[in-house]
């Protein structure tokens, strides 16, 4: 374990970790020349597409440490690196990749300086009392300002300015020297392979062809093939199958111990059985499990439908697999007459519920209808009871309920002074409340604001960005549910409620959207042979309304000549006619329609 390293890199999104990652990978060989492409370790096609890190991503180095001292003597070191997200949606992947290591690299941009992440980064690992090596990337660029950076950086985490190291990690400057100095600064892992085994999974995921792989970190003990294990979290037995390590593609290994990052395949079958956080250990010899991770809420909601109605399983199943592979994920079956069956899905935030869908839809085959994303709402009862509910399904009468609570965000804005006046403008608009700056520097500074979380589903983030120039960066934590003068507006197409369209907004808006949606629809239900209503309500009082005009038929078209008579009485039997379907006529929304409203 001496010469094991176990460090994770942590930055803002677009600071250059997957560029790092990929300069460790050359300097120490672990990718042939031949064979290496930019961000090596971002395997999903989205996240190339997206320039984004999705996931967490180990991998194991070996580096032959070359300064000669008694403390450091010349020798090979293992070094198992963990690449993280960056952005905030993603932050319980950088939660979980903590555990399993004993320091990070702290990496920060040469332009943008310090950003909402960086700071949350830093708290987060010395919360877990790890080192912490504090880096300035992208030297390199002619509008980089080093030096101040590292004066903001070193304020921040309380360091010498000497202790920060600068780095281009596009040219591969200075990457050398920072890999020694984390030889030096990161201690070796702590444990005991003649312990009972202890081993923390901190991620995991299906593979179609050999089931469910854990990814692990062994804190005590040792583990190979053929051992029989226990998941202590849920009480299942298992057979090791195989263990091995990360390189460019699973190495298998004779054994893991103490100390070591690596994957473990057993002959589990229930996905459900393997949950992150969760510690395995031998079935001959038990030992105590392993403080695991606090389980995140998610804060935001959406349903997905398979466009096809047999896809309902095939969608089941996905999401199994993918919530294996995303913890933060949760999913609850629902159903609606006029949609079909569904599920119910909660995220940590918008771009996570992108990613999810976009997810299913490439790696799963599917066709994905996404309702409008959605927040909790606490309802209080007139009987002075509360609850929070996750689905207008869920949602009690008018009658009984005294008032609606929205949940609202303590909200971190990090930005330059020059775009301060937009951004307050910004904030104005999306119902937040001002509380207090903090001054980084001169020129940067930390906004604090508290803010309804349906603003953020409005676009809130494009929004900064667009108005600081993608200089602001946002940061946020849950706060707790206020009151609001929120309303829940119903859709009625002949006088009949269509739950599935039913939503939830603040009073001064509701006449709009209500207007907006039942305009759109009129376009989509198909005419009928009567006169169709489609009405915009809130509890009795109707806010909004369309016609859908009956189809007209000539049915004095086969009269010829004769009395006017006989034209008057066939229009008035027509007209009857008409007023008896009104009244017993059914209007199907048709699934499409449904589909069509829902796309964003």
């Amino acid at each position: 374990m001496v010469n094991i390293r176990n460090f994770a890199i942590l930055s803002h999104i677009d600071h250059g970790k997957s560029t790092l990652a990929d300069r460790f990978l050359e300097l120490t060989n672990t990718i042939e020349k031949r064979k290496m492409r930019e961000q090596f370790l971002d395997k999903m096609p989205l996240e190339r597409e997206k320039g984004i890190t999705i996931k967490l991503h180990p991998i194991r180095m070996e580096f032959e440490f070359s300064i000669l001292n008694s403390q450091f003597p010349k020798s090979k070191y293992i070094l198992n690196m963990v690449d993280t997200p960056g952005h905030v949606d993603f932050s319980y992947e950088v939660s979980r990749s903590l555990k399993a290591v004993e320091g990070i690299i702290l990496l920060v941009d040469a332009v943008q300086g310090i950003q909402a992440q960086t700071v949350f980064n830093y708290y987060l690992a010395k919360k877990e009392g790890l080192s912490i090596i504090p880096v300035i990337n992208k030297i390199d660029l002619p509008s980089a300002q080093p030096e101040k950076i590292a004066e903001d950086l070193s304020d921040l985490i309380n360091c010498k300015k000497e202790d920060i190291i600068f780095i281009s990690a596009k040219f591969g400057t200075n990457v050398k020297e920072l890999t020694e100095k984390l030889i030096e600064k990161i201690p070796s892992p702590k444990g005991n392979s003649e312990k009972p085994l202890k081993a923390l999974i901190f991620d995991s995921f299906y593979d179609e062809h050999r089931g469910i792989i854990a990814f692990v970190r062994i804190f005590d003990g040792k583990i190979k093939k053929e051992d029989p294990i226990l998941f202590l979290r849920k009480n299942k037995l298992a057979k090791i199958l195989e263990v091995g390590v990360f390189g460019k593609e699973f190495l298998p290994k004779e054994e893991l111990s103490a100390g070591q990052i690596g994957y473990i395949l057993s002959n589990l079958r229930e996905i459900g059985d393997c949950e992150v956080g969760d510690t395995i250990t031998l079935a001959t010899n038990k030992a105590e499990p392993l403080p695991g991770y606090q389980s995140l809420k998610p804060m935001v909601f959406a349903s997905f439908y398979p466009s096809q109605g047999e896809d309902f399983l095939h969608l089941k199943k996905a999401l199994e697999k993918l919530s294996l592979n995303d913890p933060s994920l949760t999913f609850e079956a629902e159903q609606f007459t006029d949609l079909g069956y569904g599920f119910r899905c909660g995220f940590l935030g918008p771009l996570h519920l992108q990613i999810s869908q976009e997810r299913l839809e490439r790696e799963y085959n599917l066709n994905i209808i996404s309702t409008s994303p959605q927040v909790s709402y606490k309802i209080v009862k007139i009987d002075g009871k509360s609850e929070i509910i996750y689905s207008l399904s869920q949602f009690p009468d008018l009658e009984e309920i005294k008032e609606i609570q929205e949940p609202w965000l303590k909200i971190k804005i990090f930005t330059p002074f020059e775009f301060l006046n937009p951004i307050f403008n910004l904030l104005k608009n999306c119902r937040a409340l001002y509380k207090d700056t903090e001054y980084l520097s001169k020129d940067k500074l930390i906004l604090f604001s508290e803010m309804p979380l349906n603003s953020i589903l409005e676009g809130f983030y494009d929004k900064l960005k667009s108005i600081s120039s993608g200089f602001a960066s946002f940061d946020w934590e849950f706060l707790e549910y206020r009151k609001a003068p929120l309303v829940r507006v119903d859709i009625l197409v002949a006088g009949k409620l269509v739950p599935a369209l039913s939503f939830i907004c603040i009073s001064d808006e509701a006449f709009q959207k209500g207007k907006n949606l039942i305009f759109k629809l009129k376009k989509l239900i198909p005419r009928k042979q009567f006169t169709v209503a489609l009405q915009a309500a809130i509890g009795s009082k109707i806010i909004a309304r369309e016609n859908i005009p009956a189809l007209r038929k000539d049915v004095t078209a086969p009269l010829y000549g004769g009395d006017r008579t006989r034209k008057d009485k066939l229009l008035k039997k027509q007209k009857e006619g008409k007023k008896r379907l009104k009244r017993i006529g059914k209007v199907d929304i048709p699934q499409e329609a449904f589909f069509a409203l829902l796309k964003k």
